[in-house]
């Protein structure tokens, strides 16, 4: 890459004071509190109608995106740093936008939704292991993270606490008072989006004219990643033998992450690792717009079918 040394994304730090690492910590937890709070008994009845389909599609959320994540840094070995990103991200539960588009796309929203919420409970303990085993079976990310004097239970423990402790609070007020639980999303879903947006901005601001050379690079893998979830997701269902609006469900719910979540666990567990961030930064925008044009292209496919 001219007019840049590609080692120098993986010695970027988004350094924050005592006041702000707390905010970040705060932040991780409100995006799992006001993911909780939208938590209801129906959202997992997918489970009891459609086992084999629920089954694989939480396997290939568990799973599948991160051993495709693997074989594509392993194939690539990009800078560690963007790799340990890629690894966070494919690691992270499912977004909610995802069931938006699958709606948008006249895909199964049930099926999305519960995709959604296992994904997401299971988060607290899944999204944790999962970056250690994958960080840690990848040499040059183990190597990084060896480097950083990264301490794995200190790292299980912490996280695990921090999705833990909102994910049950907000079932609980969701089971228990589901109209407080409807006003208290809202505001919760806003002060952890306000809270994340503050860091990104200000990690962009401080570290633009380091990552914007490497923009190309982070926007190659970027993409190629994002279609690679997509597919995976596709593939996926064509192996479950899903009709179509479940194969379409299920492709918006491995192509869509909760790259949020990828950012502030970077953040708050990482040492603020800047090339990190900036992948997972690059993939929250990106898969939106991949997102909107794979709904543009189903309903056009859907149209032109009824003549």
């Amino acid at each position: 890459m001219p007019g840049m040394d590609i080692a120098t994304l993986d010695t970027l730090r988004i350094v924050l004071d005592p006041a702000g690492q707390a905010g970040v910590g705060l932040a991780l937890m409100l995006v799992m509190f006001s993911v909780a709070l939208g938590l209801k008994v129906d959202d997992f009845r997918y489970l009891l109608e459609r086992r084999g389909l629920f089954a694989g599609g939480v396997v290939t959320q568990v799973v599948g995106l991160p051993l495709v994540t693997f074989g594509l840094v392993a194939l690539l070995a990009p800078p560690p740093s963007l790799a340990l990103g890629m690894f966070v991200v494919a690691c992270c539960p499912g977004g909610a936008a995802s069931n938006l588009m699958t709606w948008l796309a006249r895909g199964n929203v049930v099926y999305s939704v519960s995709l959604t919420a296992v994904s997401s409970l299971l988060a607290a303990f899944a999204t944790p292991v999962s970056i250690l085993f994958w960080s840690g079976v990848y040499g040059p990310t183990a190597d990084l993270l060896d480097a950083l004097g990264f301490s794995p239970l200190a790292f299980l423990a912490r996280t695990t606490l921090l999705l833990a402790v909102p994910l049950v609070a907000g079932m609980l007020v969701q089971a228990r008072a589901p109209d407080v639980a409807v006003r208290l999303r809202r505001r919760m879903a806003l002060a952890g989006v306000l809270a994340l947006g503050s860091v990104i901005a200000y990690g962009i601001w401080h570290f633009f004219p380091v990552l914007a050379p490497a923009l190309p690079l982070l926007a190659g893998l970027g993409i190629l990643h994002n279609a690679l979830a997509f597919g995976t997701g596709l593939g996926a269902a064509a192996l479950l033998r899903a009709d179509r609006p479940a194969r379409r469900a299920l492709t918006f719910e491995i192509g869509i992450q909760n790259s949020g979540l990828a950012i502030v666990i970077l953040i708050a567990q990482f040492e603020g690792l800047g090339g990190a961030a900036a992948i997972a930064a690059f993939w929250g925008v990106w898969h939106l717009v991949a997102g909107g044009l794979i709904v543009v292209l189903y309903r056009y496919g859907d149209a032109k079918a009824r003549g």
